[in-house]
């Protein structure tokens, strides 16, 4: 029997990057449905609980996508309320890939190392990436603070994160260089969130700060959001302190995100939403 995965998009083009990778996670056909909303997608979770019996439902599952984790989450709370008694199949939410980007992230950080008490700044931290990650270390008992262009955006972006993982979060500015370097002047760990192509933090800010630890960065376009920080790094020591680059995270991310659709096939009941996928990439990195 096929393994079935339909891609529950948000966007108004199906993601081909989701695409992709549900393939080589082990998808023999993906449906891709765009702008899919709580209002319309009854009738295709109807179309997945409905049509196979037994054992066989486990070889059709749900990727909830798109670039927004807002909408992606509320769809997917719908989805799973949809489900009842045997009639559900596994789901998986990964918005803009937030949950997977992050969660690579947070877990090479946390390799081997115990996070619990250490400050996490998280740079331009109201993006869903930036959300994610400062979740995660919440979860890993860091002191956490998430910046953005104000303040009181970043505050209600705590607010947000503190009611989704029951963690602690601090709001601070982050608009310019000098704002983000107060930030960070106590930060043992920095994780930079930033859009493509924009410098969060020179490296004149990190390289001489006794207090900087771990150091990683998701953007892989110069310039980098870290100054200093090549794209390939993966536990890269810069005079003790250690980091992780775009690209040296993206591996970890990738794999996830197979390994995620694969065991979205082992059975008919599995959700996959960031604290799962977040347990999976520590076991992974």
């Amino acid at each position: 029997m096929k393994k079935l995965l339909f891609l529950f998009d948000t966007d108004p083009v199906p993601s081909v990057f989701d695409t992709v990778v549900g393939y080589d996670g082990g998808a023999d056909n993906i449906t891709g449905y765009a702008g899919v909303t709580p209002e319309n997608v009854g009738a295709l979770i109807d179309g997945c609980i409905y049509t196979r019996g037994g054992k066989d439902k486990q070889n059709t599952a749900i990727f909830v996508g798109g670039g927004n984790m807002a909408k992606g989450e509320e769809l997917f709370e719908t989805v799973k309320k949809h489900f009842f008694g045997p009639f559900r199949v596994s789901a998986m939410l990964d918005s803009n890939g937030s949950n997977t980007t992050a969660a690579a992230g947070v877990a090479l950080l946390a390799k081997g190392r115990d996070l619990k008490g250490k400050k996490a700044v998280v740079l331009a931290g109201t993006g869903p990436v930036g959300m994610r990650a400062a979740g995660f270390f919440g979860m890993e008992g860091c002191d956490v603070t998430i910046t953005s262009r104000t303040k009181d955006r970043a505050d209600e972006a705590a607010k947000v994160i503190e009611k989704r993982f029951g963690v602690k979060v601090s709001g601070a500015a982050g608009a310019t260089d000098e704002e983000r370097a107060e930030a960070t002047k106590d930060a043992n760990i920095i994780y930079s969130a930033g859009a493509i192509g924009l410098q969060l933090l020179p490296k004149s800010v990190w390289e001489n700060n006794p207090n900087v630890e771990l150091l990683a960065d998701v953007n892989a376009q110069p310039p980098l959001g870290i100054e200093g920080v090549d794209a390939m790094d993966k536990g890269k020591d810069y005079g003790g302190k250690i980091a992780y680059g775009a690209l040296g995270i993206g591996g970890l991310k990738l794999k996830l995100h197979r390994e995620c659709i694969a065991k979205l096939f082992e059975t008919s009941e599995g959700v996959y939403d960031a604290e799962a996928i977040y347990a999976l990439a520590k076991e992974m990195a």
